[in-house]
Parts: C-alpha cells; sequence; structure tokens
C-alpha cells in the first residue's frame, strides 16, 4: 500500500534525507517527493549541471536541496562527500543508497572481465558501506536515523547473466541484514527494499526487457516512500517474494524455469544488437511473462 502524502509528510517534514543517483530515474523522483514533503533533500550523484538544475527546481517550489557532487565509486570522493555533509548539516537523519550500476553478461563471458565485479562492487556495495560508515555514527548517537538500501529483486530471483550485479547487491543486504541486529537498540532502522524491473535510464541499453511490465520511476520512489514511512526490514513485491519463496521449496526446479529462459534469451541485450532475433519460444516465454506479471500487478493494486 502506497503511503499517503500526509503521512510521508508527517514522517520526513523538517528532516535531513540523502539521496545518492539523485540525477534520474528512481533517485530523481524520489528526491521531489521528499522536497514537496518537507524534507531537506541533499541530492548526490555525479553530474553537478543535473544536479543544480534539480535544486533550482526544487527552490522554486519552496522546498530545501543541497547540491553535493561526488563519484561514489570513489573512497576519496565520498570521504570528502561526507565531511561537507556533516560539516553543513551535522547529521543525516536518513541515508537512500539508490545509486547503482548494472552489468548485464553471462558467467561464460566474463571470464577475462573479473574488473566487470570490482567496478560493481566499488559502487553498489563499497560506496554504499563508505556512506553508512560516514553517517551511522551520529544516527547511534543521536538515537535515531534510517538506513534504506535500494536492492534488486534479481537477489530474490537469481536472473541470469546478472551476476555481477546481483552480487555487489546481495554484498550489500548481507551487511545490513548483520548491521541491523548490531544497532538494533540504539535506534537506528535498516531497511532494504527489493526493487523490481523499473524503468530507467539504466535499464535502456537492456532492449530485451523493452517487452516486459516494469515500474515507472515514479512507483519505484513509491516503494521507497512505503520504506520511509513504516520503516520495515524489507519491502518487496509479490512477484520477487513468490521467486524466493520456491526457491526455498524447490531449488532446483526454479534453476530449470530460470535456465530455460536463459538458452532462449541472446546473450547482449544492447543497443548495437537490437537486430538480433528472439527465438519464438522466447517470445512465447515474453507473452507469458507478460500476462502472469500483469494479474499479479491488479491483484497488488486491489489490496492496495
Amino acid at each position: 500500500m502506497t503511503a499517503s502524502a500526509d503521512a510521508l509528510r508527517a514522517r520526513v517534514a523538517g528532516r535531513s534525507i540523502l539521496v545518492t543517483g539523485a540525477s534520474s530515474g528512481i533517485g530523481e523522483a524520489l528526491a521531489n517527493r521528499l522536497a514537496d514533503a518537507g524534507a531537506t533533500v541533499l541530492l548526490i550523484a555525479r553530474s553537478a549541471e543535473k544536479l543544480d538544475a534539480m535544486r533550482l527546481a526544487i527552490v522554486e517550489r519552496g522546498g530545501r536541496a543541497f547540491v553535493y557532487p561526488a563519484d561514489l565509486a570513489s573512497a576519496e570522493d565520498t570521504q570528502r562527500l561526507v565531511d561537507a555533509v556533516l560539516a553543513d548539516h551535522d547529521h543525516v537523519d536518513i541515508l537512500v543508497n539508490n545509486a547503482g550500476m548494472s552489468i548485464r553478461r553471462s558467467v561464460a563471458k566474463s571470464y577475462d572481465r573479473v574488473h566487470d565485479f570490482e567496478r560493481t562492487l566499488s559502487l553498489n556495495f563499497l560506496g554504499a558501506v563508505r556512506l553508512i560508515m560516514g553517517f551511522l555514527p551520529q544516527m547511534r548517537a543521536r538515537g535515531q536515523g534510517q538506513i534504506i538500501n535500494v536492492s534488486t529483486i534479481g537477489v530474490q530471483v537469481n536472473v541470469p547473466r546478472y551476476g555481477a550485479y546481483i552480487a555487489s547487491k546481495a554484498a550489500l543486504d548481507a551487511f545490513s541484514r548483520v548491521m541491523a541486529v548490531e544497532v538494533l537498540k540504539d535506534g537506528v532502522t535498516v531497511t532494504t527494499v527489493y526493487m523490481p524491473l523499473v524503468r530507467t535510464p539504466m535499464m535502456e541499453s537492456t532492449t530485451i526487457y523493452q517487452s516486459f511490465p516494469m515500474r515507472s520511476a515514479d512507483e519505484a520512489a513509491d516503494l521507497i516512500v512505503d520504506g520511509i514511512v513504516d520503516q520495515p526490514k524489507r519491502v518487496a513485491v509479490f512477484a520477487g517474494n513468490l521467486f524466493e519463496f520456491a526457491y526455498g521449496v524447490a531449488p532446483k526446479a526454479v534453476d530449470r524455469i530460470l535456465n530455460a529462459a536463459y538458452q532462449l534469451y541472446p546473450e547482449s541485450g544492447s543497443k548495437k544488437d537490437q537486430g538480433e532475433p528472439v527465438s519464438r519460444d522466447a517470445a512465447m516465454f515474453d507473452r507469458v511473462f507478460k500476462a502472469v506479471t500483469r494479474r499479479v500487478r491488479r491483484r497488488s493494486a486491489k489490496r492496495s
């Protein structure tokens, strides 16, 4: 159920909320929602120009926003960011680790590309961990705070060809579960959002998924908003929970289903391979997947 505007305002008004990956997609949609609800948003991304334009638009609407350009894959840049934010604002009430990079490549095509794993880990895992280590001490000292890590439904589903990406998100997921235990008595909440497929710039290069049902950036932001307002341990959609349950009950059967999908779809979904044919079986799989997903989403909408 999507949180109401009043509930969001009651939760975030007057609070400092840092959003990474704020210059586009989910981060941009979320930052605008939070600013309009009265939060002071700290906008983080590599592009200072895009962040400045966002800040100006937020200020013109009567909101408060501050810009901190940074490359979160860089330890030095991230530390500089942490130092600047603490100097300007003293603390962060809510940290949203949304920034990330995705790589779609099978293990067979990755034998000589270990650097793909290093790249995803440096941003998706270590970048988030550095921010947590930078802002968690103040949260614990103040006895309040929330850390939201945007993960992926792939951690629940084990989507083929996303080994590097899913591994980096799974590492953050495991770290977050351990951290949540340690800060339980400190007033700090740790929430993981298992994000489903979203129509964002990061997904544009994967043309094979354009036929799949995807949430818009605004719909994806709704999931994070729910996490902020309700402060659960996890936010996940029905499809992800279903796969996770099925894998726990019958892992080999789920592996066979996913391997069938892996065999059916072409290796690359990049723009340069837009002309690459998709098999008739894959097209059938598309139609079945879309029908099931739409039905699930209709049921979820009725429940909310």
